[in-house]
């Protein structure tokens, strides 16, 4: 059974690949409000090579998010210590979608 994220009007691409997920953001002008990619496995970032900040949703294995870094400047690293995999979303969008330590995202 694959796992998906849901989020109301956000379309989440899943980077489960090696390639996909070294790739990730980089090299793009603008990440869409309307749009997020998950990486996993993954528990660290960065955002090298990128014009744009991002926030940085890191979730468990069970889903859950553990950490959240609103605003993650270019040439910026996030870690967190129990995530399993991270979901990038533009800036300001976690918090516009209202997300928060301890909301289960992965169905």
């Amino acid at each position: 059974m694959r796992a998906n994220i849901c989020i109301q009007g956000v379309n989440i691409i899943h980077a489960h690949h090696f390639w996909q997920r070294l790739i990730g953001l980089m090299g793009r002008r603008t990440l869409p409000t309307d749009q997020g990619l998950w990486l996993s496995p993954c528990s660290s970032v960065h955002t090298g090579f990128m014009r744009f900040a991002i926030d940085v949703v890191f979730l468990d294995k069970a889903g859950t998010i553990v950490s959240i870094v609103p605003g993650l400047r270019p040439w910026r690293a996030a870690i967190a210590r129990r995530a399993h995999s991270c979901l990038e979303l533009s800036s300001g969008n976690a918090e516009r979608l209202g997300l928060e330590p301890g909301q289960q995202l992965i169905k």
